[in-house]
């Protein structure tokens, strides 16, 4: 369960227990709406993507048709409220009321503090734009008020308030250049200047995909130079992935390597971000010998590669891996769809015998029970996956700009319409932030992985043992009794931190579970030089994630350097670091390698 956004904008918490308080300021706030910087930190704007299912199923279908809720949740709506006549006429009074009020300039109504689109002091002062913004903000808190007393059952409830959500938050006065006091102000300032730099901006985001504003600007960063800087080679190149071997930085490593899968809809740098931000030159600098895959940007010409070709190239990385090192075994770390992948190979390797190839292996934000997705798998069924899976068969793949345009309408508050006042009313370029600049470097998801994706979500499959496979093998995690690390975020949208929970009930070994107060992206990019930095653990893993909560103890600092410990201790004796990159073959260039430039 995820805590979904109310009309209002504010974050509605479900029956997760109660977040840290540092966690709280990790919710993304309302959208800005008053130009500048975004309305929260960079990573808490990336974060906003939300729920991989529902990312894959909007991507073929349309990000837009989320505004229009199924007809069958509108029903039960209708028939909700009808049920409960006295509280409909009991909202519409006060709503009626308020309106009074407002309209006599005696509304007490005021934005939340964490309001950004309301600090402009026209918007107290100014008589007609103060009716503007307690009007919206009166009408936002009914509908959510409407919502709440229908009392839907969980799928019903998150279409509807995500629907009621999106209109609200397009209809807020700060979007409109006739009433943003920014907006006229930058008029005046600059002589009009404003209005034809942000329609330029305008049409140039309207002519091609994402059809959305930009979070940054194309040429802000550049890969190799700014981001993916972590030194190393290309020791492998399938047409499936490149594999980077990283530069030892310590004179003595641990002798079992450690490879990352990084996710499918994103390139492989999130691991890699920028100095200081890198968890590979963290794990690196702790002596681990680490090797990264670089996903190929798949076309039309692989609309075939499924489960079983990235399942396949796992392997080839841990081959290449030992092959390089010497060792028998290798250490794992996957990243969100990564590791669902990963652990189908596991699943795998334990059905052949094989398992002993892995010595632990780490999963962070990765969802494998597909239960209780929050918004996400509110919106999955299996007509809307197999509409989608028709839908990329036919271009033999989802394109990457519609990913990009499918992120930025889960959450338009944070993701459009703060970018459309600061972009087009104010005519201002947005603001450099690395991570939002990996955000939009979407890469594309073939036909086939797409639809082995949608069906194991539809159908829950590898919480069945045996009804998921891989290389043809029937796979059971209960058999995977490797070592895990599962790392998770409290405030994250895209995978729910329950959800990541459930991996500890669902493999066979010893599982550690670590919590970061933080979303899906800020969990990953948690540097310990940041001083906000917190996470909590607890023993045992309980069946039920409130307990393990209630139980879990709160450490300072970030979870880097616990699975960098954690790690340390499963990877083998120290050895001498090899001299060169490769084991003593020709590498095939330097990091970042080639793939991941491709467009």
């Amino acid at each position: 369960m995820s805590a979904a956004p109310r009309a209002d904008g504010a974050p509605r918490q479900e029956s997760s227990g109660p977040p840290p308080a540092s966690a709280a300021g990790a919710v993304p706030a309302p959208g800005s709406a008053t130009g500048g910087a975004p309305a929260g930190e960079p990573e808490q704007i990336a974060d906003s993507a939300t729920g991989l299912d529902m990312i894959l199923t909007d991507a073929a279908l349309g990000p837009l048709r989320r505004l229009v809720p199924p007809v069958s949740s509108s029903i039960r709506f209708t028939a909700a409220l009808a049920r409960h006549p006295r509280a409909v006429l009991e909202h519409t009074g006060q709503l009626v009321g308020e309106f009074g009020r407002i309209g006599l300039g005696r509304s007490e109504v005021a934005p939340a503090p964490k309001d950004k689109r309301y600090t402009d002091p026209a918007w107290s002062g100014n008589p007609l734009l103060k009716r503007a913004m307690q009007a919206h903000l009166v009408t936002a808190r009914t509908a959510t008020q409407l919502v709440d007393d229908a009392a839907l059952p969980w799928a019903h409830d998150e279409r509807i308030r995500f629907s009621v959500t999106n209109i609200v938050e397009a209809l807020a006065p700060s979007n409109n250049p006739v009433l943003n006091p920014l907006a006229l102000k930058a008029v005046v300032d600059t002589g009009g200047r404003n209005a034809v730099t942000g329609a330029k901006r305008l049409v140039r985001d309207l002519s091609s995909p994402p059809r959305v504003p930009s979070m940054v600007e194309p040429d802000a960063f550049e890969v190799g130079k700014d981001l993916a800087r972590s030194p190393g080679a290309v020791v492998l190149r399938t047409p499936v992935f490149e594999l980077i071997q990283y530069q030892p930085t310590t004179p003595t490593v641990h002798a079992v390597p450690l490879v990352m899968v990084p996710p499918t809809i994103n390139k492989y740098y999130i691991a890699d971000l920028a100095e200081g931000r890198s968890i590979v030159e963290h794990v690196v600098a702790g002596g681990q010998q680490v090797f990264m895959m670089s996903w190929r940007n798949p076309d039309a010409r692989h609309a075939d590669w499924g489960l079983d070709t990235y399942g396949q190239a796992v392997l080839d990385a841990m081959a290449a891996a030992e092959r390089i090192t010497g060792s028998s075994q290798t250490n794992l770390m996957s990243f969100c769809s990564g590791g669902i992948i990963t652990a189908m190979v596991l699943g795998h390797l334990a059905a052949i015998g094989k398992q002993d190839r892995v010595a632990a292996a780490a999963f962070a934000v990765t969802v494998l029970d597909q239960s209780r997705g929050g918004t996400a798998g509110a919106f999955l069924d299996e007509k809307s996956a197999r509409a989608a899976t028709r839908a990329s068969a036919r271009k033999g793949f989802l394109d990457g700009a519609t990913l990009a345009e499918v992120f930025a309408w889960l959450r338009p508050n944070d993701l459009i319409w703060n970018y459309w006042v600061n972009n087009y009313l104010l005519g201002k370029p947005p603001a450099a932030f690395d991570i939002l600049y990996w955000n939009a470097d979407t890469t594309r998801m073939t036909a086939a992985l797409h639809r082995g994706f949608l069906d194991m979500s539809v159908h829950n499959s590898l919480t069945k043992p045996g009804e998921a496979a891989m290389l043809g093998t029937p796979i059971d995690l209960a058999a995977v009794t490797v070592d895990a690390y599962v790392v998770a975020g409290i405030a994250d949208h895209l995978c729910p931190w329950q959800s990541c929970y459930a991996t500890t009930q669902l493999l066979g070994g010893d599982t550690r579970f670590v919590l970061s107060t933080s979303g899906h992206i800020a969990s990953l990019v948690n540097p310990p030089s940041n001083p906000k930095s917190t996470w909590r653990t607890a023993t045992p893993n309980t069946a039920d994630a409130d307990e393990w909560l209630a139980a879990a103890h709160t450490e300072k600092g970030s979870w880097w350097t616990d699975f960098s410990r954690w790690v340390g201790e499963r990877s083998g004796e120290e050895i001498d670091a090899p001299p060169k990159l490769g084991g003593g073959q020709p590498t095939l260039g330097q990091a970042p390698g080639t793939y991941v430039f491709d467009k």
